[in-house]
């Protein structure tokens, strides 16, 4: 039995609603970015701050951030979201657990975002450890000898050189972001994979709905590959990273 082509399928109306298939993509697309982005933010955030703090002298803040590294990046993102949406509003208190069941605004997307935003931000904490101690070990000394403080240190000489380093591998993790916010659909979020097995329940037009998903994820990893190597190119030391894209 051949398959049954139909490229219009986009156009026509959902039989459930007065809207089109395209226009079911175009807000899930709309979902999908604003997950992303939101996570992203948290991520590049968070993810510097515990990159930094694993490579300062005090061994115990080190410790604490490398814990929280390695519980995030060692759980699948899958199990992270779930332990988020089902288990952690059982450990609040009662009063608190009801108002994140039952009445907080933007539940599922909030949810998604927080879960994403966390477990990239372990992945960029190692990057930015590795960025910051890929750096010569006479730079931290003759910037104390001049009388920087730690602060100083890292605001000034460390961070500015170890985040241009980076750049390439954050530009693979601004990629996956978008990538993983598909994992969204497990718990409801209306967002490309959401819809995607949806549109092929109503219209029964598997290929057409997965290809049409697809390229619009390419879409967006593609945006995100470009922007993010304009700001390689605008940052780029000359001389010290090598030529840009």
């Amino acid at each position: 039995m051949s398959y049954h082509w139909n490229w219009g399928i986009y156009l026509e109306q959902v039989p459930s609603g007065d809207e089109t298939y395209l226009a079911w993509l175009l807000w899930a697309l709309g979902w999908t970015v604003a997950i992303s982005l939101t996570a992203w933010t948290l991520a590049l955030g968070l993810g510097g701050l515990l990159g930094t703090l694993r490579t300062v002298p005090n061994r115990t803040i080190a410790r604490l951030a490398t814990a929280y590294v390695e519980i995030f990046r060692n759980v699948p993102l899958l199990v992270q979201m779930f332990l988020w949406f089902f288990v952690f509003p059982e450990l609040l208190p009662p009063s608190w657990a009801m108002w994140v069941k039952q009445d907080m605004p933007a539940k599922e997307f909030i949810t998604a975002s927080l879960c994403l935003g966390l477990f990239t931000s372990a992945r960029i904490a190692e990057q930015v450890r590795a960025g910051i101690e890929s750096r010569p070990a006479g730079q931290r000394r003759a910037a104390l000898a001049l009388g920087l403080t730690e602060f100083q240190l890292y605001r000034y000489v460390l961070l500015p050189v170890a985040l241009r380093v980076i750049l390439p591998p954050l530009t693979s993790e601004f990629m996956n972001v978008f990538k993983n916010s598909s994992v969204a659909f497990a718990i409801g979020v209306a967002e490309l994979t959401f819809v995607a097995r949806q549109m092929q329940e109503e219209s029964e037009q598997g290929v057409e709905t997965l290809l049409a998903v697809t390229l619009l994820y390419i879409l967006c990893a593609a945006l995100a590959n470009r922007g993010l190597a304009l700001v390689e190119r605008q940052t780029r030391i000359p001389g010290l990273l090598g030529e840009h894209r």
